[in-house]
């Protein structure tokens, strides 16, 4: 690639204010702009091992021209908030923070690197490919405004707090995205769960967390009985005891045999991700 022709600088030498501030103007004419303030990129960088030293921002001599994070776990990491300013865009910028932080994951001796790019995003998704990363699967991210279930319940949830349902995770199937890790609920606050037993039709479990406004991270899991059934009543449940919240739930796969429960239980695609991967 040819000479990038300004400063990448380790995110750690900024604050969390400035860091905030040129995210969200790289943000601006974003598909999907998902705008930042410090409480919530302070969040994200605890709930996602975000490593500010092995994170990088794009400078001239003065203004900050983009950033891009870099999550860090045992043998694998994750590249994520990438941003360039609009007017500052294909100058070689994301390339460079892109090879800068792989170079910072290698020295730590990490061989997997793993991405989400929003589907439709081809600049971005041509970058990753030149940089040899390879599509895994398609993630979709839901929403269900705060609308009455739609069918009576068939069964006494039991209900438990964040302790009972980090116990639960191991039993899932599959794997899950960076966002939906064991790792990433554990330091995640307000996390509850809830299990059902159907009377020899299925049982199953749900694991979520409630903020003030909104319901999000919802992982499950289904034993016995027919899967969509059990995990259309789990929903249910959910959404009976807390019907005035919105709900978010990022990054399911789409081809989960579950998906089509949550359509039936008030669910509508927002948008979907691209997972890409890339091993050394």
């Amino acid at each position: 690639m040819p000479s990038f022709p300004h400063k990448l600088v380790p995110a750690s030498h900024f604050t969390l204010e400035e860091l905030t501030e040129a995210y969200n103007q790289t943000r601006v004419d974003y598909m999907v702009p998902m705008p930042m303030n410090v409480a919530r990129l302070t969040e994200y960088v605890e709930t996602y091992d975000v490593d500010l030293d092995s994170s990088f921002v794009a400078m001239n001599s003065t203004q900050m021209l983009g950033l891009g994070m870099l999550g860090v776990r045992p043998k694998r990491s994750w590249i994520t908030r990438l941003g360039i300013l609009p007017v500052k865009r294909r100058n070689g910028a994301g390339e460079a923070i892109v090879r800068r932080m792989l170079d910072a994951s290698a020295d730590k001796g990490i061989k997997v690197n793993i991405l989400e790019v929003i589907k439709g995003n081809v600049p971005a998704h041509s970058l990753f490919r030149k940089l040899k990363f390879e599509e895994t699967r398609e993630l979709t991210i839901l929403r269900r405004p705060p609308i009455p279930p739609g069918a009576a319940l068939l069964s006494e949830a039991q209900w438990f707090e964040k302790d009972a349902a980090m116990e639960c995770l191991p039993e899932r199937n599959g794997y899950p995205a960076w966002t939906n890790e064991t790792e990433s609920l554990a330091n995640a606050d307000h996390i509850y769960g809830l299990r059902v037993d159907l009377n020899g039709h299925g049982r199953g479990w749900l694991v979520f967390q409630r903020q003030q406004y909104n319901l999000s991270r919802i992982m499950y899991h289904t034993e016995d009985g027919d899967p969509a059934y059990i995990m259309t009543e789990m929903l249910n449940q959910l959404h009976s005891k807390y019907p005035t919240l919105d709900t978010y739930t990022e990054n399911v796969d789409a081809a989960d045999p579950l998906f089509p429960a949550f359509e039936a239980a008030g669910y509508f695609e927002v948008f979907r991700r691209v997972e890409m991967v890339r091993k050394l």
